[in-house]
């Protein structure tokens, strides 16, 4: 049979694609996965992998990977260039989040510095907003429009929507998986305005190239990203004058404790903020605690200090005239790179080494002691550091061993994966490679243990369903009902991975609600056709197409209690009318999913439901896959 191509782009993915997979199998991994004396199949096992692994599979995603081999699979995960020509063209509308810091300050500014602008441009008066409020909005719109300058929201719209086009449709699903660990890992947030408009452009440029990559290069790029510098007040930080620094510098500091320093609330993290210039140690204080050593690494105060005085100086390029980067900006207009660098000044891409706000003086941290005069190197070396101490191999194990095995997961397993951090001078892939190819990976008190976070549970609905998103934005005000705002985390800490912060009363009928929206097609730009999920074959009764789409949506699982836990939903003659109050305006949630027959489980949504589509007016099917979704079992990976 001959096959036409549209395209000599499309030829060319086929070819490449048939060259990488051949490489694969002709070239076995140098791996082994012990999952068969845990006594599971090669279809058992390579479902596991890819609940952990990926977004979500299918049984089609299962027969791939049995067919190539799960270690063969994972070597092209951890390589991460599959083409992904079908997910480029859904980005390609999205022209904001290509663009680079700089140009976002040029096209999305901050309300604020739109009007300080239209005000020394004497397009807008200061007292205006008093004396008419809705003529001062009209044209502060207007002179936005003739500057070309957009909403910041619309930036944001768009970094949100291609997070759940990735998730959803990537090829590199493990790139994606880890691009979201360390995110959340190195957490920065929209909440703070300072830090906003970076964001795009650090998970782009910092999170995903490195997510696969060394650790030490991982936590120099964020130490170094505008985003972080904002997000944690580093770039001001400065040496004091010296008539503040020199008697604060000859003082005894704290005598090093045993042990660490005491936990301290999430929220109280970002509340710890100097308000006049000089040194800030929120930096230093969290890239030990949160990044790198974590609460029992050893440190002190006494190294927190001396920390934020080696990172002293670490700032943005200024990118803007406005804001906090205008006074640097008219040094280096008044001086000139050339000068600046002759003088210890660095610059990388949108970072800067600012010499003149360095503290030059001795340092000390964790013993190793930081010569007077060394200037920028200090900080990189700082880092290094961190970076490969045995505490932040333990750290970074520990937490990755959580995301991928269990919320508590063996020591032993641990210990292996910190081993191979260490030896492989912090190595993502390779301590992937080590926690995958151990047997407490494989054992039965990881099998289904992990809770999908809100996001996860959504995004591997749809990938579940084959669904078409449509409308990515109406997934993500979903994911936010259901107790996971995207970006949003205010804390350093970032979302914690455990089941207990994801399972209350509130979200498990959030979760119902939403498997149940999505079925009958009640949220809008979210495309599902069930019936030919089963190759359009119609189950002869609910009870049956409760097996056949429970084997579909949660492949390789062993259902009978599940089936004998979801049946009577199925008989709950209100089921009906609750899919259509899943979608409805101003409603509330309360009780528990296990009484969700006995209880009116909706939810507010500010959009319209959409029209049923031939394929969502088959109530019973609707019925069937909403309850799957929402079942305790699909909540498990």
């Amino acid at each position: 049979m001959k096959v036409k191509f549209k395209s000599i782009a499309g030829l060319i993915v086929v070819v490449s694609l048939s060259i990488l997979f051949s490489s694969y199998l002709t070239h076995p991994a140098p791996f082994k996965f012990p999952y068969a004396k845990a006594g599971l199949t090669d279809r058992q096992a390579a479902a596991h992998l890819l609940g952990r692994l990926t977004y979500g599979a299918t049984p089609e995603d299962i027969d791939k990977a049995v067919k190539m081999g799960l270690e063969n699979w994972l070597e092209l995960q951890l390589a991460a260039k599959q083409p992904d020509e079908s997910l480029a063209k859904m980005l390609h509308s999205y022209d904001a989040i290509n663009l680079s810091n700089a140009e976002v300050l040029n096209r999305y500014p901050k309300g604020n510095q739109v009007l300080r602008m239209a005000q020394s441009e004497g397009f807008i008066s200061k007292d205006s907003v008093v004396t008419n409020k809705k003529a001062y909005r009209e044209k502060l719109q207007l002179y936005m429009k003739q500057k070309g300058f957009l909403p910041q929201q619309e930036l944001f719209r768009q970094f949100i929507n291609q997070k759940i086009l990735r998730a959803a449709y990537t090829e590199n699903q493990l790139q994606e998986i880890l691009t979201d660990f360390w995110f959340n890992h190195f957490n920065v947030s929209l909440n703070k305005n300072q830090c906003a408009e970076f964001v795009p452009a650090y998970e782009r440029d910092v999170i995903r190239p490195n997510a696969l990559g060394d650790f030490e290069t991982l936590l120099i790029a964020t130490a170094k990203s505008p985003a972080m510098l904002f997000y944690l007040d580093n770039f001001s930080s400065m040496a004091p004058s010296n008539e503040e620094s020199q008697p604060a510098m000859q003082a005894p500091l704290r005598p090093a404790v045993q042990g660490s320093l005491p936990k301290r609330p999430a929220m109280q993290r970002l509340q710890q903020r100097k308000k006049s210039q000089g040194l800030n140690e929120n930096y230093a204080r969290e890239v030990m605690e949160l990044h790198t050593l974590g609460v029992d690494g050893g440190y002190t105060q006494q190294d927190v200090t001396q920390a934020a005085r080696v990172l002293t100086g670490w700032t943005i390029y200024p990118m803007s005239g406005y804001g906090a980067g205008a006074a640097m900006k008219n040094l280096v207009n008044r001086l000139g790179e050339d000068n600046l660098k002759k003088r210890g000044f660095v610059r990388d891409g949108d970072f800067m080494f600012a010499a003149n706000r360095h503290d030059n003086g001795e340092k000390v941290v964790l013993g190793k002691k930081f010569p007077a005069g060394r200037g920028y190197e200090e900080g990189v070396e700082l880092l290094k550091m961190l970076s490969s101490h045995p505490s932040t191999a333990r750290f970074i194990s520990r937490k990755i061993a959580v995301r991928f095995v269990s919320d508590n997961p063996p020591q032993s397993l641990v210990n292996k994966m910190a081993r191979t951090f260490q030896e492989n001078g912090g190595n993502i892939k390779q301590v992937i490679i080590t926690m995958v190819s151990s047997p407490e990976f494989w054992s039965t008190e990881a099998l289904r243990q992990k809770t999908k976070s809100p996001f996860e549970l959504a995004i591997s609905a749809v990938r579940s369903l084959n669904a078409e998103i449509k409308q990515p934005y109406q997934l993500y005000q979903w994911v936010s009902k259901m107790g996971q705002k995207l970006y949003y985390y205010q804390a350093p800490t970032g979302f914690p991975d455990n089941g207990q912060y994801w399972i209350n009363t509130g979200s498990l009928l959030n979760r119902m609600n939403f498997g149940l929206a999505l079925s009958a097609e009640k949220i809008p730009g979210i495309k599902v056709d069930l019936a030919r999920l089963n190759s359009n074959k119609e189950p002869e009764s609910a009870d049956a197409a409760l097996r056949v789409y429970s084997e579909l949506i949660m492949p390789e699982r062993e259902l009978d209690a599940t089936l004998k836990r979801l049946t009577p939903m199925l008989k709950d003659p209100a089921i009906s009318e609750k899919i259509e109050q899943a979608a409805a305006a101003k409603a509330t949630v309360s009780g528990e999913m296990n009484t969700l027959t006995n209880e009116d489980a909706v939810i507010e949504d500010n959009v319209k439901p959409a029209p049923m589509s031939k394929a969502a007016s088959n109530m019973m099917l609707a019925q069937v896959v909403g309850v799957i979704i929402g079942s305790p079992e699909f909540q498990r990976k």
